[in-house]
């Protein structure tokens, strides 16, 4: 079937900032296509059509991607959500765990980005919309290989959406802080705890949580996404919620020096 509507998918559809997500770019007018790695499971979401998805496997990407193009006829707008998180001290992970981390956060992006590539630039338009993180531009202490795979996010995008420009496709950054969302709860624990960082990684949960508990609704960075699919001159960069455009600017105006030092503070670490 073709469509008239623009044409959205949204990764990680089915819950948080994805459900979120999704719903709002139904109600700015977008034929959406969600995807969870189950979607018999998912709730079902108005004007949201569901479909398998894991970004971790090649296969799976290939054929999420070719089920909308075969449904639909096009991909409008691809928002890359899909993710999670990790906590803990950077020496308390395995690699293997790291990794894990990577190849949803980081190389899930570049999946589903090459395999949407093809027919935006075919149809002469798209947008690409990559949901990074304030820790994409900052350092995070106990969140290392989290913080790096969102950093990694935040320099693949921008020199891609170099070289794609030309061809009527945008690839661009949503920004949230901290989310009111299970983001939280479901970030993997280290599977190698050491005792000598057990005092910092448990102010560090607690911190964490009461961060989400008291973040931004969701609502918060689906406006964001839908305003990086719709405007007419679209930036790089939406930050989503106040926090994130402070803490921006102070990135970019105050000395490294004193900056470093409200990291420590905030994390309650020594000077």
């Amino acid at each position: 079937m073709t469509t008239n509507k623009p044409v959205a998918l949204v990764t990680g559809a089915s819950s948080g900032i994805g459900k979120a997500t999704a719903l709002a770019l139904v109600d700015a007018g977008y034929d959406v296509v969600g995807t969870s790695r189950n979607a018999a499971k998912a709730a079902p979401l108005r004007g949201v059509t569901f479909i398998d998805l894991d970004v971790a496997d090649d296969d799976s990407v290939t054929t999420a991607v070719g089920q909308v193009i075969k449904r639909s006829g096009r991909i409008d707008v691809l928002v890359n959500n899909a993710g999670f998180g990790s906590g803990g001290a950077a020496e308390e992970s395995s690699l293997a765990q790291d990794q894990r981390v990577f190849d949803i956060n980081v190389f899930g992006v570049l999946r589903m980005t090459k395999a949407v590539l093809p027919h935006m630039r075919a149809q002469g338009r798209g947008r690409i919309v990559n949901i990074s993180s304030i820790v994409g531009f900052i350092p995070m202490p106990y969140m290392a290989a989290y913080a790096a795979s969102k950093h990694a996010i935040e320099g693949y995008s921008e020199s891609l959406d170099h070289e794609v420009r030309e061809y009527g496709v945008r690839v661009l950054l949503v920004e949230p802080a901290w989310t009111n969302t299970s983001f939280e709860a479901n970030a993997t624990q280290p599977d190698q705890p050491l005792p000598v960082y057990a005092e910092h990684r448990r102010a560090f949960e607690q911190q964490m949580a009461k961060a989400v508990k008291d973040g931004d609704d969701p609502a918060t960075v689906a406006k964001a996404v839908v305003a990086a699919a719709t405007d007419a001159k679209p930036k790089l960069r939406y930050p989503a919620g106040a926090q994130t455009g402070r803490v921006f600017t102070m990135r970019r105006l105050v000395p490294s020096r004193i900056f470093d030092r409200q990291i420590r503070k905030l994390n309650g670490l020594p000077a």
